[in-house]
């Protein structure tokens, strides 16, 4: 199994981590178009792997895209990360044309992978990957769901004083400060809805720190996170990577389910080998719907800055 990550920045170098420390991937090549710092991380990296257990090979290479040659998964952090102050949204100009430029060079010498974009925006990310790679739509996934997930479920833990194993929760909708739809209807504690433990009040606290959960980050670290998105990401690449049928929610490229077409957002998928194995519809009540056609608004919107 090999992966690339092409960017050797905080969250790319993480990606490559926790990646190589699940110990699943017999390769992992970073790209980076700054000359020494992704041989540089991957060195770092390697010296690592006798105090961590790990046997999986570090590579880095500037620039080189023949080295990502035969990658099962490619993942794309390429792009400037967002400052304090700055949306999600205002990166576009510039990260657009770099990930379109890294997903035509990934499909070029690995025309059968599976990209997951991290990127920002990243829903409108994953949706120029598909409009711009040619690859079918459940080979291309948006990492944000499974992020902004383990963010809400860390809120929720944090409120209910409970260690983070008993919670289980779901964010869908776009990766962005409004367009996130933490849904606390449905999030338990050991399989008991949360609703029996917290407030109206508390939940609706614990939905608005989660949807600024990103800003709130990069406002104290003045740059965007990069553990969590690591994390997030490597827990992806295993689940394709191993074959596990999990259950993440994340950006996909939707013709009709949720009554949205011709979108990349947040929703629920099983994801296994082949990528996107199925999309999972819920159960929306007609608020919960609304939210959702009012993110999808918003994507879309962003969307048409592109140049496709």
């Amino acid at each position: 199994m090999k992966v690339t990550v092409v960017g050797a920045g905080a969250v790319g170098a993480s990606c490559a981590e926790y990646i190589a420390i699940k110990n699943f991937a017999s390769e992992v090549v970073i790209l980076d178009i700054k000359e020494g710092v992704a041989e540089g991380k991957a060195m770092d990296l390697m010296q690592t792997a006798s105090l961590n257990g790990f046997d999986t090979k570090i590579v880095g290479t500037t620039g080189d895209y023949a080295k990502t040659a035969n990658s099962d998964i490619c993942v794309i952090t390429s792009g400037i990360p967002r400052k304090p102050g700055m949306t999600r949204e205002e990166l576009i100009g510039i990260n657009a044309g770099i990930v379109k430029e890294v997903s035509s060079n990934l499909v070029k010498h690995s025309p059968d992978t599976i990209l997951i974009v991290v990127s920002n925006p990243m829903d409108t990310m994953a949706y120029l990957v598909h409009k711009s790679s040619g690859l079918p739509k459940n080979r291309i996934i948006g990492m944000g769901g499974a992020l902004d997930s383990a963010r809400f479920k860390y809120r929720l833990a944090e409120a209910l004083g409970a260690p983070i194993s008993d919670v289980d929760g779901m964010v869908i909708g776009g990766h962005s400060d409004k367009g996130m739809i933490p849904l606390t209807r449905m999030a338990t504690r050991n399989s008991v809805p949360v609703t029996k433990f917290l407030s109206d009040e508390r939940l609706v606290q614990v939905a608005e720190d989660t949807k600024v959960g990103g800003a709130t980050l990069t406002k104290l670290l003045g740059t965007s996170a990069w553990y969590a998105p690591g994390a997030a990401v490597s827990a992806l690449v295993q689940a394709i990577a191993c074959d596990q049928h999990k259950m993440f929610p994340c950006s996909t490229f939707l013709e009709g389910e949720y009554d949205l077409t011709d979108i990349s957002i947040g929703v629920p998928i099983i994801i296994g080998r082949n990528g996107i194995e199925k999309i999972v519809e819920l159960d929306l009540t007609d608020a919960e719907k609304a939210k959702m056609q009012e993110s999808a608004a918003a994507v879309k919107k962003t969307n048409g800055l592109l140049e496709v």
